[in-house]
């Protein structure tokens, strides 16, 4: 497999699983089915193991980290602004298209046999923002709850920032913990080849055209969406803001665009997307270290803006309810602000209730949609990083921060077994 790189061997990995899966379906191969289910699942769950250590130390020390870096404050206020004004444009992108495909007109759905699913605790604002605090931070760890997990390392790095030196045995400690867990997270990205295979073929071997048909329009709408906002909408902001060459740009980003599409997790692909942002695409490592945590965790242009727009708008034609335009403003507000609700794991189920709920839709839609949801959330999940890594280029160009000669050489190989240099900061304490 050496003899190909990385890129390569996960484009063969989809086309093997799509021909697995086609072969499971139409021959009825139940063996082959239940296999590709299994290689996927296990693929997952190494990811999802990863996620709790990965997270919190990635954000407490990307906070911590603020202290080597000149102009803190200026460039995460940049930051977030440019995290809140691409999710703007996306869900303006996305009511648009609703609008105009009209999805769920026409569609005729068995509504009884929604598929049920648990919103408890995700289905208001309250239940949203109560659930940020953990009650037990054992149980916010054991329960892989994102969100308390990026809260607790918030905290813990800004503690540590005012302590100073006080706190360097805990932030190296903290650093040693970031190193080992990226490490073992590269062994399991290396398997993605495997892993696609296994989850593409478990999506076209259960889910098919049957399931896809009647949601065709909101199925393409979604696509189109995404297509829109990751060929035109990032490639004029780069080329407007940043001054850089967008072919250029996708030419170094596409490795962690591409395992964002397979692996379907913003989180298990930061290890690679923060590689091609320091090595790649040249962003200063210091600022890199704070931005691609921050935006992995936040930054969720097809999950949270494009989808739950289009969804909303579905969901409300195909059970007759009439959306005005404060509803649809109620729509942008929600997806710009909230955000943060999709944490980075595969899905957007949180989001879509917190909407759904917000504009007093029946949330039995949710249902309707959960049976195609991982085919669509291959590309809001590309989506998601490539957003994820257009931001940093734009405030590191803007603050002199940007080294054009490594963004504009030809893309190093990313094919090694170690996570070279991972941007975890200096080992040195520094003043504050």
């Amino acid at each position: 497999m050496k003899r190909f790189n990385f890129s390569l061997q996960l484009l063969l990995g989809l086309v093997v699983g799509i021909a697995l899966g086609f072969v499971a379906k139409i021959w009825d191969v139940a063996w082959l089915a239940d296999t590709l289910t299994q290689v996927g699942k296990i693929f997952v769950n190494l990811l999802k193991l990863a996620v709790p250590p990965l997270v919190f130390t990635a954000v407490l020390v990307s906070v911590a980290n603020l202290r080597n870096v000149n102009g803190a404050a200026r460039l995460a206020s940049k930051t977030l602004g440019w995290f809140l004004a691409t999710a703007a444009i996306a869900v303006a992108i996305g009511i648009v298209l609703g609008l105009v495909i009209n999805p769920g007109q026409g569609v005729t759905l068995d509504l009884s046999g929604a598929k049920k699913i648990d919103t408890e605790g995700a289905g208001t604002w309250l239940d949203f923002l109560t659930g940020i605090i953990p009650t037990n931070i054992f149980t916010a760890f054991t329960e892989v709850n994102v969100l308390q997990i990026v809260f607790l390392g918030i905290v813990l790095g800004a503690a540590a920032l005012a302590l100073g030196s006080k706190a360097e045995p805990f932030l190296s400690l903290s650093r040693s913990v970031l190193e080992l867990v990226q490490k073992a997270l590269w062994w399991v990205i290396r398997l993605a080849p495997i892993g696609t295979a296994g989850l593409i073929g478990k999506a076209v071997s259960t889910y098919g055209w049957e399931l896809l048909a009647p949601l065709a329009k909101f199925s393409v709408g979604v696509y189109v969406g995404c297509f829109i906002v990751l060929l035109a909408v990032y490639p004029t902001l780069l080329a407007v803001f940043g001054k850089v060459n967008p072919i250029q740009f996708f030419r170094n980003a596409w490795p962690a665009i591409e395992l964002a599409f397979v692996s379907r997790s913003s989180v298990g692909t930061l290890p690679l997307t923060q590689r091609v942002t320091i090595e790649r695409n040249g962003v200063d490592r210091d600022y890199a270290s704070f931005a691609v945590p921050f935006g992995a965790t936040t930054k969720m242009d097809g999950c949270a803006s494009i989808y739950p727009a289009l969804a909303a708008i579905f969901v409300a034609q195909v059970y007759g309810i009439h959306l005005g335009i404060g509803e649809y403003l109620l729509i942008a507000f929600v997806s710009v602000i909230g955000s943060a609700a999709t944490a980075g794991l595969t899905g957007a189920i949180v989001m879509l209730t917190l909407t759904l709920s917000t504009l007093g839709l029946p949330l039995e839609g949710v249902g309707l949609l959960i049976a195609i949801d991982p085919i669509l959330d291959m590309i809001r999940t590309a989506t998601n990083v490539a957003g994820q890594l257009v931001v940093p280029v734009l405030v590191a160009r803007g603050e002199n921060r940007l080294d054009e000669t490594v963004f504009n050489a030809a893309p190093q190989p990313l094919d090694d077994d170690a996570p070279a240099r991972p941007a975890v900061g200096s080992p040195e304490p520094a003043t504050a």
